[in-house]
């Protein structure tokens, strides 16, 4: 439909994945409870492994399509962020002011809640009513309510903070130089 405005090569990716995951699950299960000596089973894992090689590869083609002709628009980005989306933030302010996680993030959940009732957005809730879910909120809870240090601040390996991006870019860099180095030498 011509207002639609989904990535359609994106979703088909998405939609792959079942086969992918299946062909998987196809092998493991031919190779679940083998002995350690030659098995006319391993005959099976021919067909899920070349079925999935030959995915890979029109898949590869696809996304490789897709990011080529790519746009973002930052400015359409920026304005779907929502405030909503610091209610991972409030548990994790919490944790840091030492409430357990559990807690906190049933605490976060009643944030959003009380938000909902006085039907503003949690940034828009005052110290009080904060303080009145938990004594543990303080004058710098005013500091989680920032974009940008919400991706910042996830800086275990597979974060979103920069510094973790930049890392997970030169790593992906590396390993397709080393790939194009090794199919250049076979």
């Amino acid at each position: 439909m011509p207002q639609k405005k989904n990535a359609d090569s994106l979703e088909l990716i998405r939609g792959k994945s079942g086969r992918l995951i299946g062909n998987c699950m196809a092998i493991l299960v031919v190779l679940k409870g083998l002995p350690s000596t030659f098995n006319k089973d391993l005959q099976e894992d021919k067909e899920p492994l070349f079925d999935s090689y030959k995915t890979l590869v029109e898949l590869l083609q696809v996304a490789c399509g897709t990011l080529e002709t790519l746009t973002v628009h930052k400015d359409r980005c920026f304005s779907a962020l929502s405030p909503d989306m610091f209610a991972t933030d409030v548990a994790y302010y919490l944790v840091r002011k030492g409430v357990a996680f559990r807690e906190a993030h049933k605490i976060a959940g009643e944030v959003v809640a009380l938000a909902e009732k006085e039907k503003c957005t949690i940034t828009e809730l005052t110290l009080l009513q904060l303080k009145s879910l938990s004594n543990r909120f303080e004058e710098d809870v005013s500091s989680i309510w920032n974009y940008e240090s919400s991706v910042q601040q996830y800086q275990a390996f597979g974060g979103t903070a920069r510094e973790n991006i930049i890392t997970q870019v030169q790593l992906l860099e590396q390993w397709i130089s080393d790939s194009e180095t090794l199919t250049t030498q076979v």
